[in-house]
């Protein structure tokens, strides 16, 4: 599945048409730096975590619990 020339073009002329353009450049910039940011964040990785459990978990899970006083007064 690959894409040629002609293809890019009409892809190109149906964003024209869409999008129209003043838009055009605007919506390439967010492309490009989303691109980049997801670019960044899939070469950061796990940065050495243990990479079956998911970050969020794992932070949730070493979270200090609050304890409540004794039902009997501490005493």
């Amino acid at each position: 599945m690959d894409l040629g020339a002609p293809e890019l073009l009409i892809i190109l002329i149906i964003a024209f048409l869409l999008f129209g353009a003043n838009k055009l450049p605007k919506l390439a910039r967010s492309l490009g730096q989303a691109s980049k940011e997801f670019k960044a964040g899939t070469a950061e990785g796990w940065s050495g975590d243990d990479p079956t459990t998911p970050p969020a978990a794992k932070a949730a899970a070493e979270a200090p619990r609050e304890t409540s006083p004794p039902a009997d007064g501490g005493a």
